[in-house]
């Protein structure tokens, strides 16, 4: 038992240092082209690491119909709600993001291509399958939840860096002074923490991480997506 949980520790570490190097060279070094097969690789690999101190069921693995099921009622409900914002002027603000640009095929490949191949795939195994039952096998489900949550958070400080730049919310509410940043890179931390929570619930819920993969697909896909019709 001794053994297994050394070795269990070992995957574990070496499961967060790679997601840290990935995460550094697909935010700063990477050419843009080079992000979907460098992250599907990623995910394959921690997975692999997983599987040999880890079941598939407990990787959520499995379940796929009851996961389709759940996960569909969730990204219809998630994309009825950003369409609802869309539709408020106070609210589709909100989408406003100088990073989104380009015509239809730019808009394709966002949304059904680089998003769900590129971020989803990748984000998912990592933080609702793979770290919650790494953490999970000396922690509790819970608490591995927390700990995979926590670590989802740090993921997005590199990303969120520049939000004030290309957001005009985020700098009219944040400033955009180095105050301001730092602390609309909290605030991004902090939300994304919470939604690896309730993405980490919805996937022990349903069994399969289907269902969470769908809901972030929702989420990123679909907002997206709505980025897109405000800039135009």
């Amino acid at each position: 038992m001794i053994e297994r949980r050394a070795s269990s520790t070992g995957a574990t570490a070496a499961i967060v240092a790679l997601l840290a190097v990935v995460n550094v060279m697909s935010n700063r070094v990477l050419p843009a082209a080079a992000y979907v097969p460098w992250n599907l690789s990623a995910a394959v690999v921690i997975t692999i690491i997983a599987r040999h101190s880890v079941a598939d069921a407990d990787l959520g693995l499995g379940s796929w119909l009851r996961g389709l099921r759940f996960g569909m009622v969730l990204f219809v409900v998630t994309a009825g709600v950003l369409s609802m914002g869309l539709a408020m002027p106070a609210v589709n603000k909100l989408f406003e993001d100088r990073r989104v640009d380009g015509g239809v095929i730019t808009l394709l490949y966002q949304a059904v291509i680089r998003i769900p191949l590129g971020t989803v795939i990748l984000e998912e195994m990592a933080f609702r399958s793979v770290l919650p039952a790494m953490f999970a096998l000396r922690s509790g489900v819970l608490r591995g939840s927390i700990y995979a949550s926590a670590l989802f958070g740090l993921w997005h400080v590199l990303p969120a860096l520049n939000i004030n730049t290309v957001n005009p919310v985020a700098r009219n509410v944040f400033g955009s002074g180095a105050g301001g940043k730092a602390v609309a890179v909290l605030f991004a931390v902090a939300g994304t923490m919470l939604a690896g929570l309730w993405f980490c619930l919805l996937r022990y819920r349903s069994r399969s991480i289907l269902t969470s993969m769908l809901g972030h697909m929702a989420t990123n896909s679909v907002g997206f997506t709505m980025a897109w019709i405000v800039a135009r």
